[in-house]
C-alpha cells in the first residue's frame, strides 16, 4: 500500500472532525439559546497578547451549534415587523439579554459592530436601506433604552450581501442582525 493510501482514513476523519465545526461558526441565536452567558462567550475577544491558537475536538454531526465557536461575533434572530424597523416583543428581549451581556465585566471595555442583513428578496437597494436601518434602531434601542454607551456601537447595513442559507433565499437566519466584537 503506497503512503498516500495509508493516510486516506486519516484525512477523511480529520474532515468528519472540521466540517461540522465550521458549519457552527455560523449558528444563529433564537428564543431560548439567546443568554447573557452564550453571548459572552460569543463575544469575547483574546486577551491582547495571548497566542491564539487552533484545536480540532471530535462533533457529532447532529450537535447543536456553540454560541461561542464563532469567537466575538453572534448572530442573532432579531425579528421587526414586515418592512419596518419595529422590534417585536420577542426581538425587545433579545436586545434587553444582548444589553445585559455588553455592560458585563467581560465585555464592558469592547466596542461592537451591529450588522443588520436581509433575504435576497426584492429591490437589493431598499434591502441595504432596510437592513441599515434596522441595525440603526436595534443600536438606538441598546443606547437609548438599556443604557449601552452609544460610541461603543458601530451600526451597519449589508442588505443580502452575507446570506447564511444560500439555498433558500427565503430562510429566516438571513434576515438576522449580527454583532462583531472589535478592539
Amino acid at each position: 500500500m503506497t503512503p498516500l493510501l495509508r493516510l486516506l482514513p486519516f484525512i477523511a476523519a480529520l474532515l468528519l472532525i472540521c466540517v461540522p465545526a465550521a458549519q457552527a461558526q455560523e449558528a444563529v441565536l433564537k428564543g431560548k439559546d439567546v443568554t447573557a452567558e452564550a453571548l459572552i462567550d460569543a463575544l469575547a475577544l483574546p486577551e491582547a497578547g495571548a497566542p491564539r491558537t487552533r484545536g480540532l475536538k471530535p462533533v457529532s454531526p447532529d450537535a447543536r451549534p456553540s454560541a461561542a465557536a464563532a469567537g466575538g461575533r453572534a448572530n442573532l434572530l432579531i425579528t421587526f415587523l414586515t418592512n419596518s424597523t419595529t422590534l417585536t416583543a420577542e426581538a425587545e428581549g433579545i436586545v434587553a439579554t444582548l444589553a445585559k451581556a455588553m455592560q458585563s465585566d467581560s465585555l464592558s471595555g469592547v466596542r461592537f459592530r451591529v450588522e443588520g442583513h436581509a433575504d435576497a428578496r426584492g429591490d437589493p437597494q431598499a434591502n441595504l436601506a432596510l437592513s441599515k436601518a434596522r441595525a440603526e434602531a436595534v443600536a438606538a434601542r441598546l443606547a437609548q433604552k438599556h443604557g449601552v454607551a452609544a460610541e461603543r456601537l458601530q451600526p451597519e447595513g449589508k442588505g443580502a450581501a452575507e446570506p447564511l442559507n444560500k439555498e433558500r433565499v427565503d430562510a429566516p437566519e438571513n434576515r438576522r442582525v449580527t454583532v462583531v466584537s472589535l478592539r
